[in-house]
């Protein structure tokens, strides 16, 4: 099988900048996929973080002005990726947040830094560097998408294209007076281009004009063709039906592997998933909570918003500590939401504990300690929490929506017979509905045995990028151009 080159290009990677689950996907992508004979480099804006980290790094390409200043492409190597990264100072040397400003809010030239992550990245799809020319060109999300537009544009031949939709609730839709910095032709300001609701998508534009489209679950590819979850976009996509293929997120399973967890209090593995009960001790001791390894311990690891249906938990909390649940909550977001757990953690701290903000190894403390964890989201394209639940034989309890609908198996009366569950589901999601799974999942706690069953399915379930890198790499071979 010959290697097929392929540019990632993303405006996240873990480890070196993370907001969420698509810098997880386009850090453990690249070692998954050099198994499948696939060698992906990643195109990354040079943020503080990424080129402090940049080992060795040599300039490969040069811009006298791109979007507002000179920028030079470097290469190099960070936390065993390889990556290009756009030293840009005017763009994008700014500490925090990729996105936001110390305000708060969206830089307000995030069309203009965005946009050249696209046009970059579409120069090195068409052979700026001659070191590597790939064959196909993914883009992630609308920070990315502008990449294939460009590549759509170009004249002479270019490499195939493919776009993951992360969240297409966030789409990069800026007014119609960027259009003439962008670079493109006049004819590309229509309803067939990028134009979107009289401005310019960016989203929009990717996902009419890459060759494929994937998106990160196949319940969520299904459910964004609809006007409840399209957000707009699912008439397009509708269109576009056939380009459009749902391919389910791993995780790293060396980074997430409970047996050499060193953020843990105790390793165990499935063959020695009796040992796991300290560390659920050593969560009720960092949360202050009361002792007691038969108390059932709810987790909650996430960002604090309605999309992630955290309003509905704080609804059903009240119930959830009166039958004698305990609550950990480790998050940050909405003020609200962050206000209204802090104060259920005041008024009983030995039921209730909180950690607002996000701490790595805290989480894998969480994973490992929690009895379930639960994730009521409205919407959620993939989701990486109950995938390391799973991992760490925490139940996960989710919404039957996306994702999660995809890699949690409930424990109905058919999946416990067949031995096959791994979670809760539920549906709508609501209050009641979310109250009504927290009770059947008192009720599992309250059984031993079956608790430690699903805990092992759980655990057993094959999570990792095996599966999901092979399915990208049958997506390139099929949209591959011949290299140069």
């Amino acid at each position: 099988m010959s290697e097929l080159k392929v540019l990632s290009v993303a405006s996240e990677i873990f480890p070196l900048v993370k907001t969420g689950g698509l810098a997880d996907v386009a850090g453990a992508l690249p070692a998954a996929l050099a198994r499948e004979g696939v060698e992906m480099r990643t195109l990354v804006p040079a943020y503080p973080a990424v080129i402090a980290k940049l080992a060795g790094a040599s300039t490969t390409h040069e811009y006298a002005d791109l979007f507002g200043g000179p920028a030079r492409v470097v290469a190099g190597k960070a936390a065993e990726l390889d990556l290009f990264a756009i030293d840009a100072p005017h763009l994008f040397d700014r500490p925090g947040n990729p996105y936001l400003g110390p305000d708060g809010l969206d830089w307000p030239d995030n069309a203009r830094r965005f946009a050249a992550l696209g046009r970059v990245g579409a120069d090195i799809g068409l052979g700026a560097i001659d070191a590597f020319r790939p064959q196909v060109v993914h883009a992630h999300d609308w920070q990315g998408a502008l990449a294939p537009a460009y590549l759509h544009y170009a004249d002479g031949p270019r490499p195939g294209t493919a776009i993951t939709i992360h969240n297409i609730a966030f789409q990069g839709h800026f007014p119609a007076s960027i259009f003439a910095e962008l670079g493109l032709p006049a004819g590309a300001l229509t309803i067939d281009g990028i134009e979107y609701f009289g401005g310019v998508g960016y989203l929009k534009a990717g996902l009419l004009l890459s060759d494929r489209i994937t998106t990160v679950s196949p319940t969520y590819a299904r459910e964004i063709m609809t006007p409840e979850f399209g957000m707009a976009l699912d008439g397009l996509l509708r269109t576009r039906a056939a380009a459009v293929q749902g391919i389910v997120n791993g995780i790293d399973d060396t980074v997430w592997n409970p047996a050499t967890d060193a953020a843990l209090a105790q390793n165990y593995s499935a063959l020695r998933i009796d040992m796991r009960v300290r560390n659920k001790t050593a969560l009720q001791t960092r949360m202050g909570l009361a002792g007691g390894v038969n108390r059932p311990l709810f987790s909650v690891v996430s960002r604090l918003s309605d999309q992630k249906g955290l309003d509905l938990l704080l609804e059903a909390l009240p119930g959830l500590i009166a039958k004698g649940g305990q609550l950990a909550l480790l998050g940050s977001g909405d003020r609200a939401l962050e206000e209204g757990f802090t104060a259920a953690a005041a008024a009983r701290p030995d039921s209730v504990g909180c950690v607002i903000g996000y701490d790595e190894k805290l989480a894998h403390l969480f994973q490992a300690g929690a009895d379930f964890i639960v994730v009521p989201s409205r919407f959620e394209p993939c989701g990486l929490t109950q995938l390391c639940a799973l991992r760490y034989g925490a139940v996960p309890i989710v919404a039957r929506v996306g994702g999660l609908a995809d890699t949690v198996i409930d424990a109905n009366q058919a999946a416990t017979a067949a031995g096959v569950a791994t979670g809760v589901q539920f549906y709508p999601p609501s209050a009641e509905a979310l109250a009504y799974a927290l009770d059947r999942a008192l009720e599992i706690g309250r059984d031993p045995a079956m608790s430690r069953r699903l805990k092992l399915n759980g655990m057993r379930s094959d999570v990792s990028w095996r599966g999901p890198a092979q399915r990208y790499a049958a997506l390139y071979r099929a949209l591959a151009r011949p290299a140069e």
